[in-house]
């Protein structure tokens, strides 16, 4: 009886690692995909544009508590969150052929949403790399509520 048992429950045990590992699994798979049709562009990339006033739009997609992290600064940039995406963009931007940059925190919501705003017809949406870690991590200026921090590497 206690044998019996043990095999159910690590019978059991094996089943729900495996269905957990699947649904890592199926979303490692829906963000590979959404990077490579989305594209990526690089934090230098869009620090450049930014920089030389080019016509591009930088769009956070995060929640709105993550914003207190800090955001990147352009002449046209829009916070709205993945969930309100599709309802709110249209509103928004109303240029289909408008260079939009979108951004997360680390790169993949971010992927999602530019790969979904190609599907809503903006051919040249695209997902910053990294998303704010990396954009930060270049040195590049983050806007907070305390003003523009920048970050910077101690010498050895």
């Amino acid at each position: 009886m206690k044998k019996e048992f043990l095999n159910i429950v690590t019978i059991l045990a094996l089943t729900s690692t495996s269905a957990l590992m699947a649904g890592f699994a199926n979303t490692d798979k829906l963000l590979a995909s959404a990077k490579k049709e989305a594209g990526k562009m690089n934090p230098t990339a869009l620090k450049i544009l930014i920089d030389k006033e080019e016509p591009v739009i930088v769009l956070d997609i995060r929640e709105s508590e993550q914003r207190s992290e800090g955001e990147i600064y352009a002449d046209e940039s829009y916070a709205i969150t993945c969930g309100n995406l599709e309802f709110v963009i249209g509103n928004k931007v109303k240029d289909k052929n408008a260079i939009i940059i979108t951004y997360c925190r680390s790169g993949g919501r971010g992927a999602l949403a530019a790969q979904q705003l190609q599907h809503l017809g903006y051919k040249n949406a695209t997902n910053l790399k990294g998303g704010l870690k990396a954009w930060a991590r270049s040195g590049y200026p983050v806007e907070t509520g305390l003003g523009t921090v920048i970050i910077t590497k101690e010498e050895e």
